[in-house]
């Protein structure tokens, strides 16, 4: 299925980008992270691959910085998807080699042309790592 043209458009811009980027679509697929992402959480796209929102859980553990349950639906990128509104929070999570990261995220909903929910974008970093 051809993917709405903002969000090809998204990918591309994501990927001349220096900050990691992570793109899920309307559904809570995981559409694309850029290779920044990829060098944070320990694994490329390519060998990640598009997953749905739900089997986040399976790959990457994610916990309040004093290793307190973060809830799913509190996550930045998946409350931009679900509430369409933006959202910064600091958390930590575990990386595909088992390290535990923290990291600031910002997220936000992605509206295409005549108002359509596209999805959503985080950007996320080390807090003082350049």
């Amino acid at each position: 299925m051809q993917q709405p043209i903002e969000l090809i458009l998204l990918k591309q811009w994501a990927g001349h980008l220096a900050i990691p980027i992570w793109l899920m679509g309307e559904s809570g697929d995981l559409l694309f992270y850029n290779e920044p992402a990829e060098k944070l959480l320990g694994v490329r796209f390519d060998e990640f691959g598009e997953i749905h929102a739900d089997q986040m859980e399976a790959h990457f553990s994610v916990t309040r910085l004093d290793g307190s349950p973060y809830p799913n639906e509190e996550i930045p990128v998946v409350w931009a998807l679900a509430k369409r509104e933006p959202r910064y929070d600091l958390l930590r999570f575990r990386s595909a080699g088992g390290d535990w990261i923290d990291v600031a995220v910002t997220a936000f909903p992605i509206t295409g042309e005549g108002g359509r929910h596209l999805g959503a974008v985080a950007m996320f970093w080390e807090p003082g790592k350049p």
